[in-house]
């Protein structure tokens, strides 16, 4: 149907109007401007159709359409904007069908990009929990709007846990689009911990799961140093526990990964306990203790004071589930073997034990024996 762009708020009040009255379908010319005036209304469509067929001929040809199309048609044309104010004569049907296309498209773009939104910050918070901050928004953006059916993501840090040397750890991270929402997926990343310049780094790939047990960065890291990291983690059905986890250097899998070692809580480690069997000043607060529990659980080789004799020093220690015990470095990262660790013990438990004796007996030992003397000698003076 062609028509005066200038007549459309008319037709389309005409065309409601009939409607109204029962009227279902609408026949008009194809090849001339249809106005008010030069449409017809009918009932049912043998009575539009019969209309048609009368009036087309060489020269003109008839259609008729429901009423219902017409009128979305009409409103489409007044709800796109256009200036019905000028005499422009347009195909409704294609005009229509055009503005359709363009509303369907641009709500398409603006629920991707709702959901472009969604899927960037759930990234960012997978990102941010596993360790590796809040930098990569502007590389996680770009690659979505790619539309890539994966992506990669590189990132270089120094670790040094709070030591003199530092180890370069450099991250691929791994994401992937999912088949079936088109959402994508922080999966894994990949780790390469090079310790010394010029040397090849030891490798490993850690798992992304659904939950907060994926392991962090800084976990990763304490792991492929060959210490130990406590996690809460769920068995196939879906069960929680608590299990050690410890990297075996020995054995690797098929990828290349080396085996993961679990401790479960049924081996029996008892960290606190461990750390019991030394003078340890921090296990005297319940502050101090809950922060070097915490440090430890996370896999962190942790300072901590010792009190030997009186003295305090500054010495670092480490969870080691297998043995159930834990491992003392000295100030210099030397290792302290376990039987020095039981002197150390035993010793400041009997100078502990020697200070409670003397403030319990105060009159004891020298000044005792003096009394006793004086005693025994008036005892032994003759009466007069």
């Amino acid at each position: 149907m062609i028509i005066n762009l200038a007549d459309t708020e008319m037709m389309l009040s005409f065309a409601e109007e009939m409607a109204y009255n029962g009227h279902r379908f609408a026949a008009f010319n194809t090849d001339e401007v249809t106005d008010a005036y030069n449409i017809e209304f009918f009932r049912n469509p043998l009575d539009a159709q019969e209309y048609c067929l009368v009036m087309t001929n060489d020269a003109d040809y008839y259609k008729s359409v429901p009423i219902e199309e017409l009128l979305a048609d009409l409103k489409a044309v007044l709800k796109s904007g256009a200036d019905t104010s000028e005499n422009e004569a347009m195909e409704l049907s294609g005009f229509a069908i055009r503005e359709r296309e363009r509303k369907e498209f641009l709500e398409n773009n603006l629920n991707a990009n709702t959901m472009n939104e969604k899927n960037l910050e759930y990234l960012k918070d997978q990102l941010k929990y596993t360790g590796f901050g809040e930098t990569f928004d502007a590389e996680l953006r770009e690659n979505i709007m790619k539309g890539d059916k994966d992506f990669k993501i590189m990132h270089t840090g120094i670790m040094n846990n709070g030591l003199p040397n530092k180890d370069t750890l450099t991250v691929e991270l791994n994401f992937k689009r999912s088949e079936q929402t088109d959402m994508y997926f922080f999966n894994s990343y990949h780790v390469n911990l090079q310790k010394e310049e010029n040397r090849p780094g030891l490798e490993q790939t850690f798992y992304i799961n659904k939950d907060s047990s994926s392991i962090t960065m800084k976990e990763a890291y304490n792991l492929m140093e060959g210490r130990s990291v406590n996690k809460d983690l769920k068995n196939k059905e879906g069960k929680s526990y608590n299990c050690w986890l410890q990297l075996n250097f020995k054995q690797s899998d098929s990828q290349g990964n080396f085996k993961l070692n679990q401790y479960h809580q049924n081996y029996g480690y008892d960290l606190e306990a461990s750390l019991s069997k030394h003078s340890i000043k921090e296990l005297n607060s319940p502050q101090y203790k809950d922060d070097l529990l915490n440090s430890l659980k996370k896999g962190n080789l942790q300072s901590a004071t010792f009190v030997v004799g009186g003295v305090e020093s500054k010495m670092y220690v480490e969870a080691n589930p297998q043995f159930k015990t834990v491992n003392v470095y000295d100030a210099n990262l030397q290792r302290i073997n376990h039987r020095e660790s039981k002197e150390e013990k035993k010793a400041e438990s009997q100078k502990e034990s020697v200070s409670r004796d003397q403030k319990q007996n105060p009159d004891s030992d020298e000044g005792d024996s003096g009394k006793r003397d004086n005693k025994i000698k008036k005892r032994k003076s003759p009466s007069l």
